[in-house]
């Protein structure tokens, strides 16, 4: 049986990632196979600068990230997978799939046209 742990646990754990994103963090769009956490990243498709906070607190074991605007892609792909970082672009913060843990207006990623996340959120587990 896996571990089970109390939902005001799961909260914390899951705005210690606002906390660690910080202020203006990005949110990085890309396509191709997912690296190895915090690897090499492939093609950037688009980027966006996340809000202050990051999210409001989580509930319930559920932590809702606060949409960004719209952006115009810098390339064209198959969106797959994204990356947030802080706000200098470099320090890895979390990397995960487009499709499962987030929704973009479109997967299929075309230079010079909007792009936009239409959902997101993330779930911690063992409740």
């Amino acid at each position: 049986m896996a571990a089970g742990y109390a939902t005001a646990l799961r909260n914390a754990q899951l705005d210690a990632i606002t906390t660690y994103a910080g202020a203006g963090a990005k949110l990085r769009i890309y396509d191709g196979t997912r690296p190895a956490t915090g690897g090499t990243a492939t093609t950037l498709l688009a980027e966006f600068t996340l809000g202050s906070p990051f999210a409001p607190s989580a509930s319930g074991g559920v932590l809702s990230p606060t949409l960004p605007s719209a952006v115009n892609a810098g390339a064209s792909g198959t969106a797959t997978w994204f990356r947030v970082t802080k706000a200098d672009g470099t320090t890895h913060v979390f990397d995960g799939s487009v499709g499962s843990e987030m929704t973009l207006n479109t997967s299929t990623v075309t230079s010079g046209l909007q792009v936009s996340v239409t959902s997101w959120t993330i779930t911690r587990g063992n409740a």
